[in-house]
């Protein structure tokens, strides 16, 4: 099912629409400023394990979350003055920050630090998604799954392009999400991994957005 929700003026009723799929435990993909992504609400955990099945992707590699703001990400993880500044100056935007998560997160989502990923993106559709939900939802990049019998990557997670058209999205992996949000276009590249751990600010990966 695809779901067309405005970017520049998203509709109450669509994305009402969005926020029971997830609360019902389902798996949607959404635009945001870097590309599609694909997610489920982060009080669910068997979607997450449903969403970690789905990629293929080894629990040694946490996914990410969306907050809508500096104030929600201060629920979902310990942020230090450093941190705060660092964080207002670049979010909205696309970075994920990594930081030292609260009981807020579930353990399937931290690392062996307890760490976690967290982004504040600059598009209007995730941040009114986390909104209407009054939850975080997950994050993780729309690429196309593994065929049966495949082997995943030393990471644990196949390399391929990613999807950036709702339909391509839908025809992937049919049957396999409950929604597609279309909301138009998006650039087709990854965000920048930023870590701020005990404020100390290192480039896991170089994406989009420059630090």
């Amino acid at each position: 099912m695809i779901i067309s929700i405005n970017p520049d003026f998203p509709q109450g009723r669509q994305l009402d629409k969005v926020a029971r799929i997830l609360r019902d435990g389902g798996l949607i993909a959404y635009p945001t400023d870097t590309q599609y992504g694909i997610g489920c609400d982060l009080r669910k955990r068997k979607s997450i394990e449903r969403l970690y099945r789905l990629k293929r992707r080894s629990a040694k590699r946490p996914f990410s979350l969306i907050c809508s703001d500096l104030k929600d990400i201060s629920r979902y993880a310990r942020v230090s003055d450093y941190a705060y500044r660092t964080m207002r100056r670049i979010l909205p935007g696309p970075f994920t920050v990594v930081l030292p998560g609260t009981k807020l997160v579930p353990q399937i989502m931290l690392s062996r630090r307890s760490e976690c990923g967290i982004r504040v993106p600059g598009h209007n559709i995730p941040l009114r998604i986390v909104e209407t939900l009054e939850s975080p939802i997950i994050n993780t990049s729309a690429t196309l799954p593994l065929p049966e019998g495949a082997d995943a990557d030393a990471d644990g997670e196949v390399q391929q392009p990613v999807a950036i058209d709702p339909g391509e999205i839908e025809a992937a992996f049919k049957g396999l999400l409950d929604a597609v949000v279309d909301g138009g276009p998006v650039p087709g590249a990854f965000s920048t991994v930023l870590s701020l751990v005990d404020d100390d600010p290192v480039i896991i990966r170089q994406g989009l957005g420059k630090f």
